[in-house]
């Protein structure tokens, strides 16, 4: 990613607030649009881990990368979220957990599950750059693939990478490259390298780039 790209208009509440997931922080991803992109390239603050995740999984806009990070947030944070569906707050304070082990997840795991589940369900505020708003009108979350709707092109990425047995990154860095409407094209170029070495598939990811 390229670095100092313009930041995002912040309000004022929301200050050192991640735009991702509303988490405290200190860092900024510069995402880098593409020519398909239907907004300019722009810098976001993010916290360190999401800022990882972004990095790892632009896709097609700001917005689809918001996505794919709540996507991995919700894969890492599985066992903190599954503790809303099988407690309620109360039955966790009056369960009866005796040793110290469960003493301490019984005091702890409403406030982990309460975080993880703010951090899933945070939606970003709207995008404006020096005070003009960025149009979303272009924009759509969901898409449709050989027939098929997913409800974000992350949930399509990892469908057919775990279908056709994918390199997942590799997929993900070709549709970021090529964009939505060739999302045919990259999954074809990732099922021809599917046993390519990591050099190789650099090489390809180059050649395209060079192309667009």
């Amino acid at each position: 990613m390229s670095a100092n790209y313009p930041l995002i208009d912040i309000p004022f509440e929301l200050r050192h607030t991640c735009w991702f997931c509303a988490e405290p922080c200190d860092h900024i991803f510069n995402y880098e649009a593409q020519h398909y992109t239907p907004h300019p390239s722009l810098a976001v603050p993010s916290c360190k881990e999401c800022l990882n995740l972004a990095t790892k999984s632009p896709l097609t806009s700001i917005w689809d990368c918001h996505m794919a990070v709540k996507d991995e947030l919700m894969r890492i944070y599985a066992k903190h979220l599954a503790i809303g569906e099988n407690w309620t707050e109360q039955e966790l304070a009056e369960s009866e957990f005796s040793c110290k082990v469960f003493e301490g997840f019984k005091k702890s795991a409403w406030f982990m599950y309460l975080v993880a589940k703010n951090r899933v369900t945070f939606t970003p505020w709207p995008l404006s750059l020096n005070g003009i708003a960025i149009d979303t009108a272009q924009y759509q979350l969901g898409f449709q693939f050989d027939g098929v709707n997913f409800s974000s092109i992350s949930k399509a990425v990892t469908h057919y990478s775990q279908m056709l047995g994918l390199d997942k990154p590799f997929l993900q860095e070709l549709v970021t490259l090529v964009g939505r409407d060739r999302f045919g094209y990259a999954v074809r170029v990732a099922r021809i390298n599917i046993a390519s070495t990591k050099a190789v598939k650099r090489q390809v990811v180059l050649d395209i780039t060079h192309e667009n």
